[in-house]
């Protein structure tokens, strides 16, 4: 079955920069468009960028635009999201899946930013 296996979160100061990392199996990964959210206490999930299957095409909200880089290593099956210049509002628990699809989730990885 669709698994998604989240990591690389961590406690960090404002500025501060985590690499996030998401291994996932069940499906044909390189053949999938994929997408990170995130989700703050006692609220959906929501969208934090894109990666295409084909030609790495990359998107954003606008909240992480020039500070996040989502990218993919089809031959590991892995997704990854470099977040850099942290802030506390980034605080949330980061989840991956597949682009149109809204189940299946990991279990995340928590991202705190915090002085």
């Amino acid at each position: 079955q669709v698994e998604f296996e989240e990591s690389g979160g961590g406690l960090v100061q404002p500025g501060g920069s985590l690499r996030l990392s998401c291994v996932a199996s069940g499906f044909i990964f390189r053949s999938a468009g994929m997408r990170w959210y995130r989700q703050f206490p006692g609220q959906e999930r929501e969208f934090v960028a894109f990666i295409s299957s084909v030609n790495d095409i990359s998107s954003y909200s606008d909240d992480v635009k020039g500070r996040f880089t989502i990218s993919r290593d089809n031959a590991k099956n892995t997704l990854y999201l470099q977040m850099n210049d942290l802030r506390p509002e980034d605080t949330a628990r980061y989840y991956c899946n597949i682009y149109n699809s809204h189940s299946n989730w990991g279990q995340g990885t928590q991202v705190t930013v915090s002085a």
